[in-house]
C-alpha cells in the first residue's frame, strides 16, 4: 500500500490568507517606492526586505517571497532583451529566499537580550545578496556594468546601509511591548538629537559641490548627536539614531539617475557603515548591562522588602505573646489578690502581707521579662519611653554599667516599625559591648531628618574613648545588625569605641546606597561634634 502513492498521487491543501495577499501587495510597493529614493550605494529595499522578515511570522513569508517576485516582475521585465530572461529569473527568486534563511538561522540569537546579532544579519545578508548578484552578472551578462572589486564595495555597503536604515526600526517597533513605554525622559532628547542632525543634514544640501570637504565635514559632525543619543538611550538611542544618520546622508546624496555614484559621499557613507554598527553594538551592550542592573536592583529590593516583612511578622508575633503574658499577668495578680483578702478574713495577716509582698516582686519581674518580649509600651506612648520605663532598662541597670540614655528628638514622628527595630538595635548593641568589652557603656539616639528622609542615629559607645572595639564585637555587630540596617535603609560603623546605627523611615534601592553612605557618613560627623554625641 505504501507504494500506491505514485498511483494515487498526492493531495496538497493550499490555502490563501486575504491578509497575506495584502501583505504582499503593501511590501511590493514599499520595495518599489524606497527604490525611487535609493542608490546602489544605498540601497533601501534591502532593509525592506530585512525588516520585512522581522516583522512577519514565518507563516506570512510566502506572501513576502510573492510580493518580492512582483516587485522584480514590473522592473526587470523590460530588461530581458539586454541581460536575458535566465539572469532575470534567477536573480529575482534567489535573494528573498536566501536572506529568509539567514534570518531563520539567527532565530536563537534573537531570543538573547542584546540585539548585536541584527549586525550579523545585515553583513551576513548584504554580503550573500551582493555575490549572488555579481556571481550571476559574471556568468550570465557578455559585459558586465562595472569592474567586479567596484561592485562588491559598491553593493555590500548600499545593502548593509539600507539593512542598518531600516531593520533597527523594525525591531524597536517589534519589541515595543517587551520594554518600557515611552516618557516625556525619554523622547525630549531624542527630539532634541533627531532636530540637530535634520538641521545639519540641510547645512550639507545648501553647500556648493564643489567644497566637497566642507559637507563631508558637516555629514561627520551628524554622528555626534547619535552617540549622544546612544550613551543616553542605550539601544533605542541608537535604534532611532542611526537609520535618521544614514537617511539624512543617503537622501541628500546626489542621484541623477539611479546608478549614480559620488565618491565623496561613498567614503563618508563607508564611515558611517562603520560607525553605526559600533553605534548599534554600544547602544545594545549598555541596554544588556542596563537591564541586568535592573534585575539585580529589584532583586535586592525585592529582598529588602522581605527582610522588613520577615521583621515585622517576627515582632507581631512577640507581641501576641506579650500580650498573652500580660493576660496571664493580670489573672495571676487577681487570684493572688483573691487568696491574700481570704487569709486576712482569716485573721492571717502576717502570711497575707508576706504573701503581698512576695506576689508584687515577683508580678513586677514577671512584666519586666514580658515587656522584654516585647515593648507594649511603645505602641502607645513611643520609643523614648520603652526604653527608660520597661524591663530593657531594669535590665541594663542591674548591670551597673549602662549610664542614663541620652535621648534626643521626637520619636512618635516616626513609624511604629522604625521604632521597634531601633528598640531591637539597641537592645542588641548594648548586649554586645556588655558581653564582650568592659567598662561603663552609654547610649545615645537622635531622631530626625537626613536628607529627605526621616530616620533614628543610635550609637552605643564605651565611655573610656580611648579603648577601641575589638575585632570580634565589630564582626558580631556587622553580623546581627546588618539585617535591620539592610530591612530600614541605614548603615552600620564600627569605629573606635562605638557603634554607630543609622535607620531611614523608607529603603531605597542598592544604586543609592554608597551615595546615602557618604551623606550619612558626614551628617553623623557632623553630630558627633554636637553635644548630644560627644
Amino acid at each position: 500500500m505504501r507504494g500506491e502513492w505514485w498511483k494515487n498521487g498526492i493531495q496538497l491543501n493550499l490555502r490563501i490568507e486575504p491578509i497575506g495577499l495584502v501583505l504582499a501587495v503593501f511590501y511590493a510597493f514599499a520595495c518599489w517606492g524606497a527604490r525611487k529614493l535609493s542608490l546602489d550605494q544605498f540601497y533601501l529595499p534591502a532593509g525592506i526586505r530585512v525588516a520585512a522578515l522581522l516583522l512577519c511570522p514565518p507563516r506570512l513569508w510566502p506572501y513576502l517571497f510573492l510580493g518580492e517576485y512582483a516587485y522584480f516582475a514590473q522592473m526587470r521585465y523590460p530588461m530581458i532583451d539586454k541581460y536575458g530572461l535566465t539572469w532575470v529569473i534567477l536573480a529575482s527568486v534567489s535573494l528573498m529566499p536566501t536572506v529568509a534563511l539567514i534570518v531563520r538561522l539567527h532565530r536563537r540569537m534573537m531570543a538573547a537580550t542584546t540585539q548585536a546579532w541584527l549586525l550579523s544579519v545585515g553583513a551576513a545578508s548584504a554580503v550573500a545578496v551582493t555575490s549572488i548578484n555579481l556571481a550571476l552578472a559574471e556568468l550570465l551578462w557578455t559585459t558586465p556594468d562595472m569592474p567586479l572589486l567596484a561592485g562588491i564595495a559598491r553593493y555590500i555597503v548600499g545593502d548593509f546601509i539600507g539593512i542598518l536604515t531600516v531593520a533597527p526600526l523594525a525591531l524597536l517597533w517589534a519589541r515595543r511591548n517587551t520594554e518600557p513605554a515611552w516618557t516625556s525622559r525619554l523622547l525630549t532628547p531624542i527630539i532634541g538629537a533627531l532636530g540637530l542632525m535634520i538641521l545639519l543634514g540641510i547645512c550639507t544640501t545648501l553647500i556648493p559641490a564643489e567644497s566637497s570637504t566642507a559637507k563631508s565635514s558637516l555629514q561627520l559632525l551628524m554622528a555626534l548627536p547619535a552617540i549622544a543619543l546612544t550613551c543616553l538611550l542605550g539601544w533605542r538611542g541608537a535604534a532611532v539614531a542611526v537609520p535618521t544618520l544614514n537617511l539624512i546622508i543617503g537622501l541628500t546624496t546626489p542621484k541623477p539617475y539611479p546608478s549614480a555614484f559620488d565618491q565623496s559621499t561613498f567614503t563618508t557613507q563607508m564611515i558611517m557603515a562603520i560607525a553605526g554598527a559600533a553605534l548599534l553594538m554600544f547602544g545594545s551592550r549598555i541596554t544588556h548591562y542596563y537591564h541586568r542592573y535592573r534585575i539585580r536592583d529589584d532583586g535586592e529590593k525585592n529582598a529588602i522588602k522581605l527582610a522588613r516583612k520577615s521583621h515585622m511578622a517576627r515582632e507581631n508575633g512577640l507581641r501576641e505573646r506579650a500580650l498573652n503574658l500580660r493576660k496571664l499577668g493580670d489573672g495571676i495578680d487577681v487570684s493572688l489578690n483573691e487568696v491574700v483578702s481570704w487569709l486576712k478574713l482569716q485573721g492571717h495577716h502576717e502570711i497575707a502581707s508576706g504573701l503581698l509582698h512576695t506576689a508584687t516582686v515577683h508580678s513586677r519581674l514577671f512584666r519586666e521579662q514580658a515587656s522584654m518580649v516585647y515593648p507594649t509600651t511603645l505602641d502607645q506612648l513611643g520609643l523614648y519611653v520603652a526604653l527608660q520605663m520597661g524591663g530593657l532598662r531594669e535590665a541594663w541597670e542591674k548591670t551597673a554599667r549602662v549610664a542614663r540614655p541620652r535621648l534626643e528628638g521626637d520619636p512618635c514622628l516616626l513609624s511604629n516599625d522604625l521604632q521597634l527595630a531601633a528598640y531591637r538595635a539597641l537592645s542588641d548593641a548594648v548586649s554586645l559591648l556588655l558581653e564582650h568589652e568592659t567598662g561603663q557603656v552609654v547610649v545615645r539616639a537622635r531622631c530626625g531628618r537626613f536628607g529627605p528622609q526621616r530616620g533614628i542615629l543610635v550609637v552605643v559607645a564605651l565611655l573610656d574613648s580611648a579603648q577601641p572595639l575589638s575585632e570580634t564585637t565589630i564582626a558580631m555587630a556587622d553580623e546581627q545588625l546588618a539585617g535591620l540596617s539592610l530591612a530600614y535603609g541605614g548603615v552600620v560603623q564600627c569605629r573606635r569605641n562605638r557603634i554607630r546605627l543609622v535607620l531611614t523611615e523608607t529603603a531605597i534601592g542598592s544604586s543609592n546606597r554608597v551615595a546615602r553612605f557618604h551623606s550619612v557618613k558626614r551628617g553623623t560627623a557632623d553630630l558627633d561634634n554636637s553635644e548630644a554625641l560627644t
